[in-house]
């Protein structure tokens, strides 16, 4: 796991403070949700799929899903998860754990409108029992990611 990586990025952008580690599993939104202490949608999920030119890791509202027509429309392409076994070598990080920060190089950060519901909001920091607090500006600045709307409308609110 590359939550050392993690940290140091936090850590080089003044976030270290916001880091946290939890004695439970955060590794799905509900379970994030719970040990962060807040509601579902604040947490943000971040979604390996493969890209036309490779990995891709979107970050987006944790109740929002996907939307394969908005999708391909802003990708070229067909939303194709990436498989559980092959996330670590992919983009880095493990099941449960991928987060927007300490990617593979090759590895683009997208982050979904559906995040602009809330803010601060909690992605995980490389592990299944962690996260991280951080503003949308912040998270913006830290992946350098880029704003698309590839999310459905009726999961947003």
């Amino acid at each position: 796991m590359r939550i050392d990586a993690v940290k140091a990025v936090l850590a080089s952008h003044g976030l270290a403070e916001g880091y946290m580690e939890f004695e439970v599993s955060s590794a799905t939104v509900d379970l994030a949700a719970a040990a962060v202490g807040c509601e579902p949608g604040r947490i943000a999920k971040s979604l390996s799929v493969m890209g036309p030119e490779g990995p891709v890791v979107l970050v987006v509202m944790g109740t929002a899903r996907l939307d394969n027509r908005k999708f391909k429309d802003t990708f070229r392409c067909k939303p194709r998860f990436i498989k559980p076994e092959d996330l670590q070598e992919q983009v880095g990080h493990p099941m449960g754990g991928v987060c927007p920060f300490a990617l593979h190089d090759n590895v683009r950060v997208y982050l979904d409108a559906s995040l602009k519901h809330f803010d601060p909001v909690y992605p995980a920091a490389g592990a299944p029992n962690n996260a991280v607090k951080i503003s949308l500006a912040e998270l913006e600045r830290v992946t350098g990611g880029t704003w698309v709307d590839v999310c459905k409308e009726e999961e947003r609110a």
